[in-house]
């Protein structure tokens, strides 16, 4: 019964989002559907609310706001078009497509999908006309990169929130990550790109002398976009080289915690990208605010999703899920990818879909046994699984590329998908390894 329970759940989901209704809303009124259906008296219904709400911030919310303070500062003081104008310097025309593509990973891991896709976009029309190719042709790799970040890699929304309902470490779900990461965006990115080589026009723009002497260094630019995934994935790296017990091991844990290396992060891009350059701080203090302010509506989406998961928990719901893999004999990784992938296409939002699949399948990981690490990136992989229309991303992309909707199934829902099914087979094949 509680698994039609789910199905119906699901179901109110789809409408609501297909409806256009919130979607932090849509996950509450899921919440309610389920625990009265199981009969939970409504106090308990609401502390269990509540209390999925608190657990699941308490872990992640000072991630996501630091992560977004240091994104912002990235973007206002244009360290993002600095790293972009030093890998087309360095990679030329020959290696364009690496170069959008490292410019993706780079600006992609500190900033949130929507935010680096926006920022990066008038780069690749850029590029494109300046190279002479068709737009899809450097467009691909770039979504391919910043797709990756968003599935993949902390401090992103889905990959935190996954780690925090599954109890795994963001070290270890960052470096396993970044060996997934590296395949992933070499298939989808370049060989699937290389498909568009002689696809679409190739735009032509009005260049435009830039304004490179008011700009922030490369060094610094690229130093603040990768230091948190050094400081996150340094222990992870270092324990097997010196052991347990060096003083130094104990310096990089403490500094190496997700919360202590987001604040380092975002206190280092407000002295060296605004305070040293001049900027004052109000105006650092108003960068600050804004990146708090458009987090609101993710953590907003999250929350509900942890309100969710502790329904399902408080109603057995999640254990019968978890109980009808195991009976069936599905291997864990595989599982919680079919689920993530499921309601990704009934739903179209990868963060709820992750969230979702998170907490039905939350008391297989503690049953299996298996990788929480792991585990979190098969659900992140499955949460990308074949975006259409019903996914902002999906319609993003064509507009900004002006693509029709078969233009972009074959483009960007095929990348997605590559993205998604190669991803889990890398995920099963290194899990045997790490």
């Amino acid at each position: 019964m509680s698994l039609l329970i789910i199905l119906l759940a699901l179901g109110l989901l789809f409408w609501m989002t297909l409806n256009k209704w919130s979607p932090f809303v849509a996950l509450l009124a899921a919440c309610l559907l389920i625990g009265l259906l199981n009969g939970i008296p409504v106090p308990d219904l609401m502390r269990a609310m509540e209390k999925g709400v608190g657990s699941i911030l308490g872990s992640m919310a000072l991630i996501l706001c630091l992560g977004a303070m240091q994104g912002k500062v990235l973007e206002k003081t244009g360290a993002a078009k600095v790293i972009s104008f030093y890998l087309m310097e360095k990679f030329g025309k020959s290696g364009i497509q690496w170069a959008v593509l490292l410019m993706g990973l780079l600006v992609g891991i500190p900033l949130f999908y929507n935010a680096g896709f926006v920022i990066l976009v008038p780069f690749v029309f850029t590029i494109a006309a300046s190279a002479k190719v068709p737009l899809m042709f450097v467009a691909i790799p770039l979504s391919a990169a910043l797709s990756v970040t968003h599935g993949f890699l902390p401090p992103h929304p889905g990959p935190v929130s996954l780690a925090s309902i599954f109890n795994a470490s963001i070290g270890k779900t960052m470096l396993y990550g970044l060996i997934v990461t590296a395949p992933l965006v070499w298939l989808a990115g370049i060989q699937f790109g290389k498909r568009f080589r002689n696809f679409g026009t190739i735009p032509v723009m009005e260049e435009k002398e830039e304004e490179k002497n008011a700009l922030p260094s490369v060094g610094i630019s690229i130093g603040i976009a990768i230091l948190p995934v050094v400081l996150i994935a340094l222990p992870a790296v270092i324990i097997p080289l010196l052991g347990t017990d060096s003083g130094i091991i104990h310096f990089a844990k403490a500094i190496g915690d997700p919360v202590l290396a987001m604040l380092v992060s975002a206190m280092a891009a407000g002295y060296f990208l605004c305070i040293r350059r001049g900027i004052t701080i109000s105006v650092l203090t108003q960068y600050y605010g804004s990146a708090i302010e458009g987090i609101a509506v993710i953590m907003m989406v999250i929350a509900g999703g942890g309100a969710l998961k502790e329904v399902l928990m408080q109603t057995g719901a999640a254990t019968q899920a978890a109980d009808f893999f195991t009976r069936y004999s599905f291997p864990p990784l595989l599982a919680g990818w079919l689920v993530a992938a499921t309601i990704r296409v009934i739903i179209g939002s990868a963060t709820v879909a992750g969230i979702t699949a998170a907490g039905i399948l939350a008391p297989l990981v503690l049953a299996s046994g298996v990788s929480p690490e792991w585990m979190v990136l098969s659900v992140g992989a499955g949460s990308i699984f074949c975006s259409h229309v019903n996914d902002t991303g999906f319609w993003m992309f064509k507009e900004y590329y002006g693509l029709t909707v078969k233009e972009t199934l074959l483009s960007w829902t095929i990348m997605e998908t590559i993205i998604s099914v190669a991803g889990l087979l890398l995920i099963m094949l290194f899990s045997l390894f790490f």
